[in-house]
């Protein structure tokens, strides 16, 4: 996954290693609580801009809005993320500048591995030429 978080992130790379549960104030949201499931992120950076980071994040589990849990948790939301980030957004986005570049995984099926990749949608290159 790759994601344009809000602010400079100072570690190059690291591993969030929390547990994520149901939020108690809102329980439509997930979010860091002790009474969770253990979940893991890896991340490094990409690039850092003026004011935004872009990394680069490899999931250990699997756990419901788990990277953008963890990016809030960091204290660098994604850009774009009303419900784990900021309210008011910089750019006008339906979503957050998350994307799924690659996606790998065993088959049920067949059992063999399969693997897609995606580049990033314009919108996102669009938002990243205007932060360099």
């Amino acid at each position: 996954y790759v994601a344009l978080l809000e602010g400079v992130v100072k570690e190059d790379s690291g591993t969030i290693r929390t547990f994520i549960g149901r939020n108690p104030k809102d329980r439509t949201k997930m979010a860091v609580v002790s009474s969770g499931r253990e979940a893991i992120t890896d991340y490094k950076v990409i690039e850092r801009f003026s004011n935004y980071t872009l990394c680069e994040f490899s999931l250990k589990t699997g756990r419901t809005h788990q990277i953008r849990v963890h990016a809030k948790h960091m204290g660098h939301p994604i850009v774009g993320d009303k419900e784990y980030g900021y309210k008011n957004q910089k750019f006008n986005l339906d979503g957050q500048l998350l994307h799924a570049k690659k996606l790998e995984f065993v088959h049920p099926s067949t059992g063999k591995k399969v693997c897609f990749n995606s580049e990033l949608p314009d919108y996102f290159t669009k938002i990243l030429k205007s932060v360099k």
